[in-house]
């Protein structure tokens, strides 16, 4: 009773996770870059970012805590980094990543808007943009790896 209630409320964190960061990627940030006035631009983002980021936060916990929790039970923490572990090892990398981001952001954040970068601000949005995107192909990699090593998928077998 337990394994699959740890999986679903795992699931549901990601696809709120992901699904959050696929919807600023793919929507948030285009209408950012057709915006025309650079305050404009940063307002709209701030706003969008402190709302989305507690949520994405929660999520990420969720899914770390659940994900810890059902490696512990399966025992598949054993298979950690191993050819036949590639998916929880996958999916471990990819949280870690995101982990890092979300502690290091208000730190980003200063870093990105401050300085001779505050003045272009299109440029910042392009690099917010293509970040977003590297992140958002690794994490439906990390899924669908995930999805694939625990539907009997193995570089193992042939």
């Amino acid at each position: 009773m337990l394994l699959p209630l740890l999986i679903a409320v795992h699931v549901l964190a990601i696809v709120i996770w992901i699904g959050g960061v696929a919807f600023v990627t793919m929507i948030v940030f285009p209408m950012i870059m057709r915006m025309e006035g650079s305050l404009e631009k940063v307002i709209f983002f701030q706003g969008m970012e402190h709302r989305f980021a507690k949520i994405a936060k929660i999520a990420v916990i969720i899914a770390g805590l659940t994900g810890g929790w059902l490696l512990h039970i399966t025992g598949e923490w054993k298979i950690l980094f191993t050819a036949r572990g590639i998916g929880p090892t996958f999916m471990l990398v990819v949280w870690t990543v995101y982990v890092l981001v979300l502690l290091l952001e208000a730190k980003l954040f200063r870093l990105i808007f401050s300085g001779e970068s505050q003045q272009d601000t299109g440029k910042v949005f392009f690099r917010l943009s293509a970040f977003h995107w590297v992140v958002l192909f690794l994490s439906l990699l990390a899924v669908g790896i995930g999805v694939w090593a625990g539907h009997g998928g193995s570089f193992m077998s042939g």
